[in-house]
């Protein structure tokens, strides 16, 4: 399983390719990617911003803006909690996207909010139970802004949350489902 991180050597962060790499690789292993899969992760460390995403799944490309990996109480220094929780969430994404029976869902940026957040809930959930720290709450706190406080998205939620094997249709399902509990 080959990793790359670019770039190997960073100038405007404190960030240590190598440690960034062992992260991903011990993620790739833990998610159930294949082994022979490679993974690219391109960190465009000129910008504080946060955003990361798949870019690309043949061959593996991740972006992220340097900020998403990096510790909010010591700003330019990389947040091992936060590589994992980011790198991992991606990371489960494409598994289900590799994976033929979990279904085709739109492109990322064709995803509604709705959906976007149901699946991270699922991916995260997941994370967690491989024993990394994981946000709960905030996660919790993020789907009900998108589904509502209602105990039919909490219901969704815990259902996303615990879930090993779901479709892209559950997850739409889930997420429509909460959707459909809110007040006219």
């Amino acid at each position: 399983m080959p990793v790359e991180i670019r770039p190997s050597e960073f100038s405007m962060v404190f960030f240590d390719a190598a440690e960034i790499q062992g992260i991903v690789e011990k993620l790739v292993a833990e998610v159930g990617l294949p082994a022979d899969v490679s993974v690219t992760v391109e960190i465009d460390e000129t910008t504080p911003m946060g955003r990361a995403r798949v870019a690309s799944l043949d061959p593996i490309l991740i972006t992220a803006e340097s900020g998403a990996l990096e510790d909010v109480k010591a700003p330019r220094k990389l947040s091992e909690v936060g590589t994992l929780d980011v790198i991992g969430k991606l990371l489960f994404s494409v598994r289900d996207r590799l994976n033929p029976a979990f279904g085709d869902p739109p492109a990322d940026d064709d995803l509604t909010l709705q959906e976007s957040v149901a699946w991270e809930v699922f991916c995260v959930g997941r994370l967690g139970r491989l024993g990394h720290p994981v946000q709960r709450q905030r996660r919790l706190y993020q789907f009900r802004n998108r589904h509502g406080f209602t105990d039919a998205a909490d219901a969704a939620f815990d259902r996303l949350w615990s879930a090993e094997d779901l479709t892209w249709a559950d997850i739409t399902s889930a997420s429509q489902g909460a959707l459909a509990a809110l007040p006219a």
